[in-house]
């Protein structure tokens, strides 16, 4: 994640160097009262999560200028998770298989951890709060019921603000933030277009995964291709990851692939060394020393317009 937020210098500091030294697996968070830019970064060798690194493996840089990392930890936070269903009347065949798989990834949900399920098809159904509850949050993923059109945009947008207002009732907190979507096509019915998504994705803390479900007759058409396009430059542009598969069989597989890297990201903090309070976008981007291994962090934040 990318935001800047108010936390405790001395005291995250010494947390995150407690963390890097080998403190056992359980989540902790970070609380700290200096601005700090903080980062959950994935890194991996090919298709292979990079585990075991250290902070000095790390090299972050904000509009190409180097970061002195102030913050380290190779223990997941704890993580409020937006699970988005497509329940569109397409989906009607392939449901049955798409819950089983979203409920398999509800079961890798961590202490600490919260999620809601959001169902959507021509409009927006929070079919589950935000809770811990995975009993509460499988039955609304199974008895979801397809029908209507797609309104993916909207339903993203929805996502984002209940991150959000997440984000708002845990200030001071570290707490990680991911969309998880499913979805088996182009967006139909919404009022917004995808640029909107997009600037709103950026002015958030939050790592959209995208699964996408091809329909073989549509795989060539360009609406299709533009379609697969745009989620995965929406995944990047977060730090996340877009998946494309051609049946529900598949499912499985791509949502523990998901699970596993939320549960082997990296925490990276850093004070920004531009003192501006400007509301100007920086670039992020974060190298790694290890020979072979890449990093994927979100692509940048806005900085606040006056200091928090």
């Amino acid at each position: 994640m990318g935001r800047t937020m108010k936390l405790a210098g001395a005291a995250a500091l010494l947390l995150g160097l407690v963390l890097a030294a080998g403190t056992p697996a359980a989540q902790q968070v970070f609380r700290t009262t200096t601005d700090m830019v903080f980062l959950s970064v994935t890194a991996a060798r090919g298709d292979r999560i990079a585990g075991g690194l250290e902070a000095g493996d790390f090299l972050v840089f904000e509009d190409g200028r180097p970061q002195k990392i102030e913050v380290f930890s190779r223990e997941p936070q704890p993580i409020a998770l937006s699970l988005l269903v497509d329940a569109s009347m397409s989906m009607e065949s392939k449901m049955s298989l798409a819950a089983e798989a979203a409920t398999g990834f509800v079961d890798r949900m961590r202490p600490g951890d919260t999620a809601q399920v959001v169902a959507f098809n021509h409009s927006v159904d929070i079919r589950q709060s935000f809770t811990d509850d995975r009993q509460l949050l499988q039955q609304a993923i199974r008895t979801t019921r397809p029908s209507g059109q797609t309104a993916l945009y909207t339903a993203l947008y929805v996502a984002f603000g209940e991150l959000e207002q997440i984000g708002r009732r845990t200030r001071g907190e570290i707490r990680r933030q991911a969309i998880v979507l499913l979805s088996d096509g182009q967006d139909t019915t919404s009022l917004l277009d995808y640029d909107a998504v997009v600037d709103r994705a950026k002015r958030s803390d939050v790592i959209v995964y995208a699964i996408g479900l091809r329909d073989p007759t549509e795989r060539d058409a360009l609406g299709a291709r533009q379609h697969e396009v745009g989620l995965r430059m929406l995944a990047q542009t977060t730090g996340g990851r877009a998946f494309f598969v051609d049946t529900p069989g598949q499912l499985p597989a791509i949502y523990n692939q998901i699970a596993d890297e939320l549960e082997a990201q990296y925490t990276i903090g850093y004070v920004s060394d531009n003192t501006r309070y400007d509301g100007s976008w920086r670039e992020i981007a974060v190298r790694v020393t290890a020979p072979g291994v890449t990093a994927r962090t979100r692509a940048g934040y806005y900085s606040p317009r006056v200091r928090r």
